[in-house]
């Protein structure tokens, strides 16, 4: 079979890319940007709606756990799957597919009904998404060299601190404006979804030539079905059955078996998804390693923020997206800050060090967290954390670029996406039960020691509207959310200091200077 690729080593390709401006590189970044805002926003917009939505939809903390999930195990098990398909075949064809069926499912998830009928549409938002996110930083590659790409990371770090700024608020705004309501928060995006495509279409011009390929089909399968597994086993251990169970077993052996087949069946293929050459490279296998830490504690963590300001301060969404803003601005100004400097100097281990290092700080102050914790306090620590994010997760996806070969670009970057999604996925999953859990300790306690009669509410399975409880047990509630979300974080934190270990192994080498190299 024979197939367009704009994969190449080509003199061509490197000249052209050579030869583009600032001026038209950032013109073909436009489409590109607009994509990330567009995928950001499909995630960060229901952040702040999830406890109207699940309760108009009547679901509980594990429906709120499984809305989030279902995306990013989607986007996990689809990211290579893309990553692979963009050194094969048109990366602008791919990436204007992933945003149509972001807008599809979009249209889909805003038309749900019931909690099942909002999960399986956001598990198929989430391959769009997937496509968009693991795409721009492939088309990134292609364009720029990686001496100059730093300071073009910068922007999607703004990009995506601008959608995470902006998902909150709008959803928040979305859901207390009466003649909206929550379904709009998936109706949003598609105008700007539409947008991207235009524009991508317009702007985005990558050399082109022919090579004869085979894409590996069993191997997306046999790896989707493995991670999907691992993944749903983490979600409902220790709520549907014990962690120490016969289900337990089956799901995880039947996952690593999986996982096992994958790795023959990946040596074998003759164009492997996720290539096992790349882990010969030191650096790929550090980085990866590096992403699933730092994705438990970017996902895991962070997830549960607006609930501890909606529950644990009985804020408005809107109040709630505005008081996450020091986190966004560290990460916005770190990012950017950081891509500069990295083009200026070439050097780029340092922000990783230090940007894991803070992480683990940040995670770790935010343990402290309690219902009537000060605000000021908050946000020194939420910018901690914000700085961390911005100084570590572009770098790894540059890490990883400046190490292998140009024909490799695509499978490489979106290696790290894919255990930066798996690991947050695993986060989301097994924090979220972990505050669950947590949330009904402490209510039970509270309760107890107040002499209220134990209520439904004391299980941590709902997710309450505070403004319909009885006055004297509200204090109880925040109180519990409070803990139980400070909880969340002070967990998180080792994944992080893992993380900063990680990557003390990680030898920096000199950026490269033309396309052509990678």
């Amino acid at each position: 079979m024979t197939v367009t690729t704009e994969a190449a080593s080509g003199t061509a390709a490197a000249t052209d890319s050579q030869q583009m401006t600032h001026r038209q590189v950032m013109e073909a970044l436009s489409g590109l940007l607009l994509g990330l805002f567009v995928a950001v926003l499909s995630s960060t917009v229901v952040s702040n709606a999830l406890p109207h939505i699940l309760a108009d939809l009547h679901g509980g903390q594990s429906a709120y756990t499984w809305v989030i999930t279902a995306a990013l195990l989607s986007l996990t098990a689809s990211t290579p799957i893309w990553g692979k398909l963009s050194d094969l075949v048109s990366k602008k064809l791919l990436l204007q597919i992933a945003l149509v069926i972001y807008i599809g499912t979009s249209a889909l998830a805003g038309l749900s009904q019931n909690t099942g009928e909002l999960i399986a549409c956001r598990a198929l938002q989430g391959i769009g998404a997937g496509g968009v996110v693991a795409l721009g930083q492939i088309c990134l590659a292609a364009m720029v060299p990686a001496r100059e790409r730093g300071r073009y990371s910068g922007y999607f770090g703004a990009v995506f601190a601008l959608a995470t700024i902006g998902g909150p608020l709008i959803g928040g705004v979305i859901v207390d404006t009466p003649w909206l309501g929550w379904r709009w928060c998936f109706y949003v995006g598609i105008p700007f979804a539409l947008i991207a495509i235009l524009v991508v279409q317009r702007t985005l011009k990558l050399p082109v030539v022919k090579r004869r390929a085979k894409i590996d089909y069993l191997g997306a399968v046999v790896i989707t079905a493995s991670v999907s597994l691992l993944m749903i086993w983490i979600t409902l251990a220790g709520k549907n059955y014990a962690w120490l169970s016969w289900q337990t077993a089956a799901m995880v052996g039947g996952g690593l078996l999986l996982g096992a087949l994958a790795v023959v069946i990946e040596h074998r293929a003759a164009e492997p998804i996720i290539p096992p050459g790349l882990f010969r490279y030191r650096t790929v296998t550090l980085a990866a390693l590096a992403s699933v830490l730092v994705g438990v504690g970017m996902y895991g963590a962070t997830t549960f923020l607006s609930q501890y300001f909606q529950l644990a301060r009985a804020k408005s969404p809107t109040v709630a997206g505005l008081m996450t803003l020091p986190m966004i601005l560290g990460l916005a100004v770190s990012s950017a800050v950081a891509g500069r400097l990295i083009t200026k100097y070439g050097k780029w281990k340092a922000y990783l060090v230090s940007g894991t290092a803070l992480l683990a700080v940040g995670f770790g102050l935010l343990g402290t967290a309690r219902a009537d914790t000060d605000y000021v306090l908050l946000s020194v620590y939420m910018a901690i954390t914000g700085v961390g994010l911005g100084l570590t997760s572009q770098n790894l996806v540059l890490a990883v670029q400046n190490t292998v070969p140009r024909h490799e670009l695509g499978a490489a970057s979106s290696v790290v996406t894919f255990f930066r999604t798996m690991g947050g996925a695993m986060g989301v999953s097994a924090l979220g039960a972990l505050m669950t859990n947590k949330v009904g300790h402490y209510l039970a306690e509270n309760l107890a020691a107040a002499h209220v009669p134990a209520s439904p509410a004391a299980s941590g399975g709902g997710i309450p509207d505070l403004s319909k409880l009885p006055a004297p047990i509200v204090p109880l509630v925040t109180d519990a959310f409070g803990h139980g979300v400070g909880t969340v974080f002070l967990w998180a934190a080792p994944f992080a200091a893992l993380a900063f270990v990680t990557v003390l192994f990680i030898r920096e080498t000199a950026l490269k200077t033309t396309t052509q190299e990678g």
